[in-house]
C-alpha cells in the first residue's frame, strides 16, 4: 500500500509539478534577463529553476541507485564552474560562453547516444523517440565541437580564419555521410549489435567534424553571430532529448532557450544586414586583426590626452562609443569616471552601443554596468543614431567596425550596408586605439582619417585616465 501511495505521489503528482514549476521559473528568469536593469534577478530565478529540477531528478524512479554518480558529477562541474568563472576575465567572457554553451552540447549528444545505444542494443524505444534522439544527437555534436572551435578562435589558440578552395563543398559531403549514418543507426539497418555500434560510433565522430569544418573558416568578426545560433542548437538538443527521457522540464528549457538563440542570431544578423547564410558561407572577416590600415589613402592625426580633455570640457553633449579595446584594456571604470567628471561639468554624456560591438551580444552593456554606468545613459543603435549630428565631441574606445563610415558609403565594401554608429556626423571625434592596425573583420576603417577625426594612441585605461586628469585641472 505505501509503495504504490508513494508511486502515485512521486510519479504522478509530485515530479511532473516539480518539473512544470521549475520551467516555469526558468522562463521568468529569462523574461528578467531581457533587461539589464532586471538580469541579476532573472540569473537567481533560473538557477533555482535548475537547483529544482536537479533535486527533484533525485526523486525520479528511473534514477535508481546512481545517486554517488550523481553528486560527484554535481559536485564536480560545479566546483570547476565556480572557480573558473571567479577567475575568468571580463575580456574571457564571450570565451567562458562558447566554451559553457558547448558543454552543454555535448551534454545533450551524450544523452541521445545512450539512448540510441539501447535501441541498438534491442530495447524498444519507438521510430519516433529513436529519430529525435538521433536530431538532438547531430546538432548537439555540431554544437559542442563548433562552439570549442569558437572558443579556440576567440582565445587566440588558433587562426581566425582557415580557407581552402571547394571547403564549402567538403563541409557539405561530411554533412550528408553523417546524416547518412544517423539514419542508418535510426532505423537499426544492422540488426548486429557491434556493427550498429561502430556505425554510431562514426556517425559522432562525423558530426563532430562537421562542426569543427563549419566554423573554422568563419572570419573573427562573426564570432558572436555564431556563438548565439550554436547556443540555439544547444537548446534545440536539450529540448530534443527531454522528449526522448519524457521530462518535460528539460523539453520547455530547450526549446524556450533554442527559440531564444534563434531570434537573438536573427537579430544579430540583422544588425549586420546580412543574411544568416551568408555569415556561414561567406568570407567575411576573414583578416588578420592588426595588420596595417590604409584607411583610404588618408593620413590619421594624433591628438594629445590633454587637447582631448580640452575639447570635452567644454562641450555640451558628448558621446561615447565602447568597443573590444575598452575591454582588453579593462578601461570601464576609468571611462564611468571620466563621465562622472565631464557631468560635474554640465556635459550630457550618454553612452551608444551597437548590437555587435564586441565579442558576444551585449558584451558592452556588461562591462559597462560592471563599471556602475546607470541603465539610462546607455542608448542603442536606433535610438542615438540620429543625435550624433548634434554630439560636440563623439569618444571612440577600442570600437572599429561597427564606425566604419564604408559600411554607409562604399559598396565595394565587404560590410556595405551594415547599420553602423554615425560617428562621424559628429562635429568632433576622438578615437583612443592601441596601434593602426585594422579591427577584428581585418578591413579599413575611413573614420580614422576624416576631417574632424583624432586619433589618441595609446592604452584605453591610460588614455583614459590621463583625459580624467586634463579635464579636473580646467
Amino acid at each position: 500500500m505505501s509503495d504504490w501511495l508513494s508511486s502515485v505521489w512521486f510519479g504522478s503528482l509530485l515530479i511532473p509539478t516539480a518539473y512544470f514549476v521549475a520551467a516555469l521559473v526558468l522562463i521568468l528568469g529569462l523574461r528578467a534577463m531581457s533587461s539589464p536593469v532586471t538580469a541579476r534577478k532573472g540569473i537567481v530565478l533560473a538557477g533555482l529553476a535548475m537547483g529544482l529540477a536537479i533535486l527533484v531528478t533525485f526523486l525520479h524512479p528511473q534514477v535508481g541507485g546512481n545517486y554517488l554518480l550523481m553528486i560527484v558529477a554535481i559536485l564536480t562541474s560545479g566546483i570547476l564552474a565556480w572557480v573558473s568563472a571567479k577567475r575568468v576575465a571580463m575580456t574571457d567572457m564571450p570565451q567562458m560562453i562558447a566554451l559553457y554553451n558547448g558543454m552543454g552540447g555535448g551534454s545533450a549528444a551524450a544523452i541521445a547516444a545512450v539512448e540510441l545505444l539501447r535501441a541498438a542494443h534491442g530495447h524498444d524505444v519507438g521510430l519516433l523517440t529513436n529519430s529525435i534522439a538521433g536530431v538532438g544527437a547531430l546538432i548537439g555534436t555540431i554544437a559542442f565541437s563548433g562552439s570549442l572551435i569558437a572558443f579556440a578562435k576567440l582565445q587566440g589558440w588558433m587562426r581566425k580564419v582557415w580557407r581552402f578552395p571547394g571547403q564549402q563543398y567538403l563541409n557539405l559531403l561530411l554533412f550528408a555521410l553523417t546524416v547518412i549514418c544517423g539514419v542508418l543507426v535510426v532505423i537499426g539497418y544492422q540488426h548486429d549489435a557491434i556493427s550498429l555500434n561502430m556505425l554510431l560510433l562514426a556517425f559522432f565522430v562525423l558530426a563532430l567534424i562537421v562542426g569543427f569544418a563549419m566554423t573554422v573558416p568563419i572570419g573573427g568578426a562573426d564570432m558572436p553571430v555564431v556563438i548565439s545560433l550554436y547556443n540555439a542548437l544547444t537548446g534545440l538538443a536539450v529540448g530534443f532529448e527531454g522528449y526522448v527521457l519524457d521530462i518535460p522540464a528539460m523539453m520547455i528549457a530547450g526549446v524556450v532557450v533554442g527559440a531564444a538563440g534563434t531570434l537573438l542570431t536573427q537579430l544579430m544578423a540583422k544588425a549586420m544586414n546580412r543574411p544568416l547564410t551568408n555569415v556561414l558561407f561567406s568570407g567575411f572577416g576573414t583578416g588578420d586583426d592588426g595588420g596595417p590600415a590604409d584607411a583610404g589613402g588618408g593620413s590619421m592625426q594624433a591628438i594629445e590626452a590633454v587637447d582631448g580633455a580640452i575639447l570635452m570640457a567644454y562641450a555640451e553633449n558628448v558621446i561615447i562609443v565602447p568597443g573590444y579595446g575598452m575591454a582588453v584594456a579593462q578601461a570601464q571604470h576609468r571611462i564611468w569616471e571620466l563621465t562622472q567628471v565631464l557631468q560635474k561639468r554640465g556635459v550630457r554624456v550618454r553612452f551608444a552601443i551597437h548590437p555587435v560591438a564586441g565579442r558576444m551580444p551585449g558584451h558592452m552593456n556588461v562591462l559597462l554596468a560592471e563599471a556602475g554606468v546607470p541603465y539610462d545613459l546607455i542608448e542603442d543603435l536606433e535610438d542615438i543614431n540620429e543625435q550624433f549630428s548634434q554630439a560636440d565631441v563623439a569618444l571612440v574606445i577600442g570600437a572599429n567596425d561597427v564606425v566604419n563610415p564604408a559600411a554607409r558609403d562604399d559598396s565595394s565594401s565587404p560590410i556595405y550596408g551594415m547599420p553602423i554608429l554615425n560617428v562621424d556626423h559628429a562635429s568632433n571625434v576622438v578615437i583612443i586605439k592601441r596601434g593602426r592596425g585594422t579591427g577584428f573583420a581585418g578591413i579599413e576603417n575611413r573614420l580614422f582619417t576624416g576631417d574632424n577625426s583624432r586619433m589618441l594612441f595609446g592604452d584605453a585605461q591610460k588614455m583614459a585616465q590621463e583625459l580624467v586628469a586634463g579635464v579636473k585641472t580646467l
